[in-house]
């Protein structure tokens, strides 16, 4: 029998979607053994003033199996 828990993190890029699901993934594989995969739930951007978008940020559940 294999139990599986959900996390929910956020985290933050100035390059893209891409790169801040894979800094939150990496930061949290710190703490958190055998991550099987993760939901994004909602993507945010930041913008200047002139519109041009400053960070990409990223809300998403993380779960992995509990030993």
């Amino acid at each position: 029998m294999s139990v599986a828990k959900v996390i929910e993190i956020s985290s933050s890029s100035g390059k893209g979607i891409e790169d801040a699901v894979q800094q939150g993934l990496s930061k949290i594989a710190e703490s958190v053994k055998h991550i099987k995969g993760a939901w994004v739930n909602d993507i945010k951007v930041v913008t200047a003033e002139n519109g041009k978008v400053t960070e990409w940020r990223v809300n998403m559940r993380v779960n992995f199996v509990v030993e």
